[in-house]
C-alpha cells in the first residue's frame, strides 16, 4: 500500500500491464525486508516465551534448576543466524533489487501516459500531430466530426484533415493506431516557389475514405540499462561501496590540496622596491637631495581587495564541491553501517523479546502484540533520528546508524537481568502496593485515613 499511494502519479495512465506492476512490487517489497525482520523477531521472541509462561512451562524449567539465559540459549543461536541471513540479504539481495527497481521505475516514469483520445479535445500526444474527435459512439471506434492537424513537415499547421465520420481501431499487435475517415477534406498550403514570396498556394482534396496509420512503438515501454544506475550507494554491496568511499575520499583530499596549492600564490609576500634606509634618512633630514619612489598605497590597497576577491570566490567554489562530495561521501558510509546495523538490530530486539515474554507470561496475538509494535516504533523512531543527524553532519555515520542500537542494547541487559530474578515489573499491582506505602509514610496521608 505505501508502495502503490508513492508512486501512484506515475502509474496511473500509463496502460501498464500487470507484469511490470507486479515486478514494481515484488522489487519494492525487498526493501521493506530489513525492517520487517526485526519486528517479526521481537513478535515471535515475545509470544513464544510468553506461551511457555502462560502454560507454567517457564515456572517447570526454572524449578528444575535451569536458567533463563540457558533456556533461551537455542534461541540466541537461531536469532544469530537469522542475523546473519539479514546481512547476506543487505548485502547481496538488496542491492540487486535496488537496481532493478530503480531502472523500471525509471522506465516507466518516462514512458508517455497510454493512447487515449476523447471527444472534444485535443490529443497532443502523438508527435506532429493534434487530432480531435467532435464525437465517440459508445463502441469507441466509431467517431464523427474528426480534425486532424499535420504538424510533421514543421512548418505549423499547414495541413489539415476534416471528416464528417469514420472509426478508429488499433492494430492486433497494439503497434499501431488506424484511421478510417470517411466524407472528408484535406487542405495543405504549398511552399512558395520563390524564396522571398509572400503568396503561398493552397491545395484542397475532397475524399470519400482516407486511412492513416499512426505509430505507437514510442508508447510501448522501453528498458534502460541497468547499469547507468549502478554508482547509487542503494545498489551497492560492501565491496563497491568502499571502493567508492575510497574515490571519494581521494576527491575530497584532492579538492583540499587544489585548494592550498592555489592560495600558495595569493600569500607570496614581496618587498617594496625601495630603500628603507634611505628613506629614514630624508624623514630625518639628514640627506635632502635625494629622491625615494614610494609605492602608491591606492594601487596597493586595490591589488590587495582584488586578489583577496578572486581567493574568496575560488575558495567559496571549492568549499561548495568539497562539502558535496562530503555529504555523498556520508550516504556511502551510511549505507555501509546500515547493513551490519539493521542484522545486528534482530539480535537486540530478541534480546528485549523473550526476557519481555517471560515476564508478561501471555501469548497470542494480544498484549505481545501491544508490546512488539511499541518497542519497534521505538526503535524505528532512534533509527530515523540517528540517521537524519548522521546526513545533516551531526553525528559521524557510525554513531548515526548505531543510535538506536546503542540505545536499546541497555535495555534488553535489564530485561535479561529483570527475567532471570523472576522481577514483577510488569505487574500493575505491585505498584499500586509500592506506592500506597510510600503514601503511608506522609504525616498528611494518614491523618485523612479512616480509624
Amino acid at each position: 500500500m505505501q508502495f502503490l499511494w508513492k508512486y501512484v502519479d506515475d502509474l496511473v495512465g500509463k496502460g501498464l500491464p500487470t507484469l511490470v506492476i507486479g515486478q514494481l512490487l515484488f522489487y519494492a517489497s525487498a526493501s521493506m525486508v530489513p525492517l520487517a525482520l526485526p519486528l517479526a523477531v521481537l513478535l515471535s521472541s515475545i509470544m513464544t516465551l510468553g506461551t511457555l509462561g502462560e502454560h507454567y512451562e517457564l515456572t517447570s524449567l526454572k524449578s528444575s534448576g535451569i536458567s533463563l539465559v540457558r533456556i533461551i540459549a537455542p534461541l540466541m543461536l537461531i536469532a544469530g543466524i537469522i542475523s546473519c541471513v539479514a546481512f547476506l540479504f543487505s548485502n547481496y539481495v538488496l542491492p540487486v533489487a535496488n537496481l532493478k527497481f530503480g531502472a523500471l521505475l525509471y522506465d516507466v516514469r518516462q514512458q508517455r501516459p497510454a493512447l487515449n483520445i476523447r471527444q472534444g479535445i485535443f490529443y497532443n500526444d502523438i508527435d506532429g500531430y493534434s487530432i480531435r474527435v467532435g464525437n465517440k459512439e459508445p463502441d469507441n471506434q466509431t467517431i464523427h466530426d474528426v480534425l486532424i492537424y499535420d504538424h510533421t513537415s514543421g512548418r505549423g499547421d499547414d495541413y489539415v484533415i476534416t471528416a464528417k465520420s469514420g472509426k478508429m481501431y488499433m492494430t492486433k499487435d497494439k503497434q499501431s493506431l488506424v484511421l478510417e475517415l470517411y466524407n472528408g477534406k484535406q487542405f495543405q498550403e504549398m511552399a512558395p516557389s520563390a524564396k522571398k514570396a509572400k503568396e503561398y498556394e493552397q491545395m484542397r482534396v475532397n475524399f470519400k475514405e482516407w486511412k492513416k496509420i499512426f505509430d505507437l512503438s514510442e508508447f510501448a515501454l522501453s528498458r534502460t540499462d541497468e547499469n547507468l544506475f549502478k554508482d547509487n550507494y542503494q545498489m551497492q554491496n560492501l565491496v563497491q561501496l568502499e571502493h567508492s568511499m575510497d574515490t571519494l575520499k581521494m576527491e575530497v583530499q584532492s579538492g583540499f590540496k587544489a585548494a592550498k596549492a592555489f592560495s600558495a600564490t595569493y600569500f607570496s609576500f614581496q618587498r617594496a622596491e625601495f630603500d628603507t634606509k634611505k628613506l629614514n634618512s630624508i624623514k630625518n633630514g639628514r640627506d635632502s637631495t635625494q629622491q625615494v619612489v614610494v609605492p602608491d598605497s591606492f594601487v596597493m590597497v586595490n591589488n590587495a581587495l582584488s586578489s583577496a576577491r578572486n581567493f574568496k570566490a575560488y575558495l567559496t567554489i571549492a568549499a561548495k564541491n568539497v562539502n558535496f562530495k562530503s555529504e555523498v561521501l556520508r550516504k556511502f558510509q551510511i549505507e555501509w553501517h546500515r547493513k551490519f546495523s539493521l542484522s545486528f538490530s534482530c539480535f537486540v530486539l530478541f534480546l528485549i523479546g523473550a526476557p519481555l515474554g517471560a515476564i508478561i507470561k501471555k501469548g497470542g496475538f494480544g498484549l505481545p502484540f501491544v508490546i512488539s509494535v511499541f518497542f519497534f516504533v521505538i526503535f524505528y523512531s532512534l533509527s530515523i533520528m540517528g540517521e537524519k543527524m548522521a546526513k545533516e553532519g551531526v553525528l559521524s555515520p557510525f554513531e548515526g546508524m548505531w543510535f538506536s542500537t546503542f540505545i536499546l542494547l541497555p535495555i534488553a541487559a535489564f530485561l535479561v537481568y529483570k527475567a532471570s530474578r523472576e522481577s514483577v515489573i510488569f505487574n500493575i499491582g505491585e505498584y499500586i502496593s509500592f506506592f500506597k506505602k510510600l503514601l503511608q509514610r506522609l504525616p498528611w496521608f494518614r491523618e485523612e485515613l479512616p480509624a
